[in-house]
C-alpha cells in the first residue's frame, strides 16, 4: 500500500471537507492511501451527509450565534469542531476490509496511540448504530469507538464508501463538552458524554502537537505510513479547489 501523511494547520470547514473528499476520490482513482491530521479555523458545526439538519437544528439560532457550519461528505451526526485533533483516513476499499472492519482497525490504531501517551482508553463494545436523527455525535458511542474505561466518548467518527475506496474521519477531543450542539438542537438534546484528553493526561501529553505525533508514529508502525509529512500535491490542491463551491453552498449544507 502506498501511503501519504498530511499534517495540516487549521482551515475553514469547506476547505477541510473538500480536501477530505478529494482524498477519497484520489484513493479510488489512483490507489493512494492518506492519513491526514488537521484542525479548524473558525470553529465549525458539521452535519453528517444524510442528517436531517433542517428538522433537527435551529438555523436561526446558529446564525445568531455566528457559528460556522458545513455538511460533511460522511455519515453520522453533528459535531462541534473546536479544540480537537481531526483525523482523516482515505484509502482503497480493500485496505482494512468491510466498513465495520475498517472502523475497528482505525479506532484500534487511535486507541493504541492514546494509550501510548498514558490515556486510560479502550474501544466501546458492539451495539446497534444510532440513527442520524438522534442528535449530536458525542451523545453516545458507537460500537468500536474510542472511549474511557467508564464509557466517556473520546473520539467521534464517520465514514463513507464509494465503489472502490473509503473515507473515515473524526474528532479526537482535547477540551470542550460539545454543549454547542445541544444549544442549537430543537427540543433539547441528550447531554453529551464527552471526555477530552486534557482530563486524562498531563498538559504536555494532551497538547495538539504531541497527540499528532503519537498518531503519526502509531500509523508508521502499524500501516507503514511515512514518518515525514508530505506537501499537498498540486493535483490534490486543484481537486480541492474544484470541490470547494459544493461545501460552501448553503443548498448543500441545508439540503435536508
Amino acid at each position: 500500500m502506498r501511503w501519504m501523511l498530511l499534517v495540516d494547520g487549521a482551515s475553514g470547514g469547506a476547505w477541510n471537507m473538500a480536501l477530505d473528499q478529494a482524498l477519497l476520490e484520489a484513493a479510488e482513482r489512483e490507489g493512494v492511501a492518506t492519513l491526514r491530521l488537521y484542525a479548524w479555523d473558525p470553529f465549525t458545526l458539521s452535519f453528517g451527509r444524510n442528517e436531517p439538519a433542517t428538522r433537527r437544528y435551529d438555523r436561526a439560532a446558529i446564525e445568531r450565534n455566528g457559528m460556522a457550519v458545513v455538511r460533511r461528505p460522511t455519515g453520522g451526526r453533528a459535531v462541534w469542531h473546536a479544540d480537537e485533533v481531526t483525523y482523516a483516513v482515505a484509502a482503497p476499499a480493500e485496505t482494512f476490509g468491510t466498513l465495520r472492519e475498517t472502523y475497528g482497525a482505525i479506532h484500534r490504531l487511535l486507541a493504541e496511540a492514546l494509550m501510548g501517551l498514558g490515556a486510560p482508553v479502550g474501544l466501546a463494545p458492539d451495539r446497534p448504530a444510532v440513527g442520524v436523527g438522534a442528535g449530536a455525535c458525542f451523545a453516545s458511542a458507537a460500537g468500536g469507538e474510542v472511549v474511557t474505561l467508564d464509557g466517556g466518548k473520546v473520539v467521534g467518527s464517520a465514514q463513507v464508501r464509494s465503489e472502490g475506496a473509503f473515507l473515515q474521519h473524526g474528532s479526537i477531543i482535547l477540551t470542550g463538552s460539545q454543549e454547542e450542539v445541544a444549544a442549537v438542537t430543537r427540543g433539547g438534546a441528550d447531554a453529551p458524554n464527552v471526555v477530552g484528553l486534557a482530563r486524562l493526561l498531563p498538559p504536555a501529553k494532551a497538547a495538539r502537537d504531541t497527540v499528532v505525533r503519537a498518531i503519526a508514529a502509531a500509523a508508521a508502525r502499524a500501516w507503514g505510513v511515512p514518518d515525514a509529512p508530505a506537501t499537498l500535491p498540486d493535483g490534490l490542491r486543484a481537486a480541492t479547489e474544484t470541490l470547494l463551491p459544493r461545501f460552501r453552498d448553503p443548498a448543500w449544507t441545508w439540503r435536508r
